[in-house]
């Protein structure tokens, strides 16, 4: 049993590797009425981050982006994993929460076409 979880990485190692792709996000606080304020940042399959004023430093947060492959705009809920001073600016890292499948599905499709279009491997 050790031997099989040593040669399968986990679900969250597998994302930990993930690319980041760069992405156009909105983002606010969850459950608020504050208007989402509009980022550019980075996505992976486990969650995104920009650089930038706005958006919450803690807690729970909304994110709504768009891919190619989606019909409608994707809203997202993520936990601010990091909030900190970076050279270009605040930088944020969240983490997304109860991800549906078919998002998550959507969002390995749009970093596979990224890296095939790019020429990676």
């Amino acid at each position: 049993m050790a031997e099989q979880n040593e040669t399968q990485g986990s679900k969250a190692e597998d994302r930990r590797d993930s690319p980041r792709v760069p992405i156009r996000l909105k983002v606010r606080r969850a459950d608020s009425a504050e208007a989402f304020v509009e980022r550019d940042g980075d996505l992976s399959l486990g969650g995104v981050g920009w650089t930038g004023e706005g958006g919450a430093t803690e807690g729970v947060v909304e994110i709504r982006f768009s891919l190619p492959s989606a019909p409608n705009e994707l809203e997202v809920r993520g936990e601010v994993l990091d909030a900190r001073q970076g050279p270009h600016g605040p930088v944020s890292r969240v983490r997304f929460v109860d991800l549906p499948m078919d998002v998550e599905l959507a969002i390995a499709r749009h970093l596979d076409d990224v890296r095939l279009a790019s020429g990676s491997r």
